[in-house]
């Protein structure tokens, strides 16, 4: 079982680094049962190179055929598992939103519920993805997702931040920013700097410094070290520019078609533990 957990999280992530991070293994522990379960199989699952990891086409059949196998057991064992009466709760959540609006509340919503416990899986930072064998997800989408229970929560706004440091030093003249203003940029929106230039009407540099990173964290934390300036959702970076850590650079918010929704099926809805955590995120955001 270990080996083919850790088989599906490394064709989940097409890494092996990223599938130890979800498993608590280190990458090389990861890498020994895949080799043990190919030697076991008679099959070669990965391609293997210098910068890439993907799959062979018997590992394309046997992820196929062990996904759902994994996410119903998955099931199984939340819905048969109870610790002194609690009921379980699994979340399926993106990281960042976890990170900034999620788990900062949750002693409060413990403090209220103290028999319900919570299981937060943020291992996958894809939009449009809903978890099966998790209870709820929370994420973004581009439209409303396909299920019974989709709550939209908010849209997607991004504002462009950066330290206090790096805010004292930017310049604009006549609507062109003439400063030095390297540009942090997430990989999953490439050009929302752009957008950002179009819709703002704020011109950038040309030819700046680009750093890319492929998670909102990493760019948080890029943008706190002064490195250059980011966008951010605004709802999620409220607590950092509150703190001081973060600035907005400028007043200027860029909308996108994406929004965060809740969503779950109808049968999960109904049940109690789960209806109790919908309606407390619901009323939570908005007394925001």
């Amino acid at each position: 079982m270990r080996a083919l957990r850790a088989f599906c999280a490394a064709a989940e992530n097409e890494s092996f680094r990223l599938a130890a991070d979800d498993l608590f293994l280190t990458a090389s522990a990861v890498s020994h049962q895949i080799r043990q379960l190919e030697s076991a199989l008679g099959v070669e699952l990965f391609k293997r190179s210098a910068r890439s990891l993907s799959l062979t086409d018997a590992g394309i059949a046997l992820a196929d055929d062990l996904r759902p196998t994994l996410e119903d057991l998955d099931v199984v064992i939340q819905r048969n598992s109870r610790v002194a009466g609690q009921e379980v709760l699994k979340l399926s959540v993106q990281p960042f939103l976890a990170n900034e609006l999620l788990v900062p509340r949750l002693s409060e919503f413990f403090a209220d519920n103290p028999d319900i416990s919570v299981t937060v899986d943020t291992s996958d930072d894809d939009a449009d993805k809903i978890a099966r064998s998790a209870d709820v997800s929370i994420r973004l989408f581009s439209s409303p997702p396909a299920t019974d229970i989709r709550d939209r929560l908010f849209a997607l706004r991004l504002i462009a931040v950066g330290s206090p440091e790096f805010y004292d030093d930017v310049k604009v003249v006549s609507g062109r920013i003439t400063s030095r203003f390297p540009l942090i940029v997430h990989d999953a929106r490439p050009r929302a700097w752009q957008r950002w230039q179009r819709s703002s009407g704020i011109t950038l540099p040309g030819q700046g410094k680009i750093i890319r990173l492929n998670s909102m964290i990493s760019i948080a934390r890029a943008a706190e070290q002064g490195l250059g300036a980011a966008l951010m959702p605004a709802q999620l970076c409220d607590v950092r520019i509150r703190s001081g850590s973060l600035v907005p650079l400028f007043a200027h918010e860029l909308d996108y078609s994406e929004a965060y929704y809740l969503t779950c099926s109808g049968a999960a809805a109904a049940q109690p533990h789960i209806a109790t955590f919908r309606r407390w995120l619901l009323r939570e955001l908005a007394l925001e």
